[in-house]
């Protein structure tokens, strides 16, 4: 089956499960699991902070940094396309009592700056205090551009503003943002996206292929408030190290092979464009966005299901390539893809 329908959808390669079940273990809300203490150190140190907070998801690392910087009544800045404002339940609303202010995101992903000083509230009771400006890279793809994130976190900065980074696919826009494909040029890459934030979420599965798991960045004090929210939110674990020996793994042999998912999303949209009544967006990174059709999208998804592929039916098809996906396999779905619309 080849299935586009995300990234989140990679299985752990046999090396991985390897690791996994080599790890050494212990008991991590006490503190002794080795396999995770060494995950949290080493991309702490990695990205630049002084500590990382292994947990579940990216949903809830997310979360534990929004509920460390805001508390009851205060509000973040975030952007309308946002995964912590869109796709996580209005956990920040719901279980931190935290407002959401969104900003309707730019094509390229980012906040415009004016936006972002407009809706900073004033120091008045009639409104929820403005703590933190919330961004995300890449989102929808996107890598934000680096300038932009300077100027926006210079203008947090001078507004007193915390900053937090979900960077779910952060090492997309880190491997698409070096000047070349050394380990030198990456880790230059990485630093420069992570630099002057409070804190960062770095999703461990997607591309990079783990089957759970995230990693919360930030100061000492920071984390330590967070390890008090995750295990609040229900995320403390026990022998967690298995599932932070894949995290390790990862961040050693499959970062830099993210560039291949780059390039076959690249062939994936060529492939595309050369078909009539399809518009096709991107890529971006490792993905590609196709209109389709409305009375087409039904069918086009069965008949694509029909010969092992798989995508998420809608207007705005997103097409994401990933870990165990070759160019063999996009050369299959342009032949689909052509074979259904030249009926």
């Amino acid at each position: 089956m080849i299935d586009l329908r995300s990234d989140t959808v990679t299985q752990p390669t046999p090396a991985m499960r390897a690791a996994m079940m080599a790890a050494p273990v212990g008991d991590d809300v006490f503190g002794d699991d080795p396999t995770v203490t060494a995950l949290q150190g080493s991309l702490a140190a990695r990205l630049g902070f002084e500590a990382g907070l292994f947990c579940p998801s990216g949903t809830m690392s997310n979360l534990c940094a929004l509920m460390a910087h805001c508390g009851r009544g205060d509000e973040y800045l975030v952007g309308q396309d946002a995964h912590t404002y869109k796709y996580e339940g209005g956990g920040a609303a719901v279980l931190g009592s935290i407002q959401p202010q969104p900003i309707e995101n730019a094509p390229d992903g980012s906040l415009p700056l004016e936006k972002i000083a407009a809706a900073i509230k004033p120091d008045d009771p009639h409104f929820a205090r403005t703590r933190l400006l919330a961004l995300e890279n890449t989102i929808g793809g996107k890598v934000l551009p680096q300038r932009y994130v300077r100027e926006a976190l210079a203008l947090a900065r001078a507004q007193g503003l915390a900053t937090h980074l979900d960077g779910a696919r952060f090492f997309n826009a880190s491997v698409a943002s070096a000047e070349d494909d050394s380990q030198a040029a990456l880790a230059k890459a990485e630093r420069e996206l992570a630099a002057g934030f409070d804190s960062v979420s770095i999703c461990l599965s997607k591309g990079l292929g783990t089957p759970a798991g995230s990693v919360l960045l930030g100061s000492r004090e920071l984390i330590h408030q967070a390890i008090r929210l995750r295990k609040m939110l229900g995320g403390g674990m026990r022998q967690s190290g298995i599932l932070a020996a894949a995290g390790l793994y990862a961040l050693e042999h499959h970062v830099a092979r993210l560039a291949e998912d780059h390039r076959n999303a690249g062939l994936l949209a060529d492939l595309l464009r050369n078909i009539p009544g399809l518009t096709v967006d991107g890529p971006h990174t490792n993905m590609v966005f196709v209109r389709i059709p409305a009375e087409r999208i039904a069918p086009l998804a069965a008949y694509l299901k029909s010969r092992n592929i798989l995508i998420m039916p809608s207007p705005r098809g997103r097409l994401v390539t990933h870990l165990g996906m070759d160019s063999g396999a996009i050369h299959e779905v342009g032949e689909a893809f052509a074979a259904f619309f030249h009926q």
